[in-house]
């Protein structure tokens, strides 16, 4: 799998699970963690884990299984600091 082909998975889906992921394109969690950090250092992606992925908050389940990423864009602009809407937005 190509970093290209996850961007389009991502981009399509715009929320999609860690385990999900490793189903689709039949690979390890930890595989896809380091393309997804690439993603996120770009700011094309952010992950969700913890309270997001899951209600309940029992910490029973493998984190990989509530993980999740979320398809933000092209990265152009985007400030982590101003939760990713860019300069404009914030005005």
């Amino acid at each position: 799998m190509i970093l290209s082909e996850l961007t389009g998975y991502l981009e399509q889906h715009h929320r999609v699970g860690l385990m999900d992921l490793a189903f689709r394109f039949e690979s390890s969690p930890d595989a896809l963690r380091g393309m997804l950090t690439i993603l996120e250092r770009k700011g094309r992606v952010r992950r969700i884990t913890g309270a997001a992925g899951c209600s309940s908050g029992c910490s029973k389940c493998d984190p990989a299984t509530i993980e999740t990423y979320e398809w933000i864009g092209d990265g152009f602009g985007r400030n982590p600091e101003d939760g990713g809407r860019g300069a404009l937005a914030s005005s």
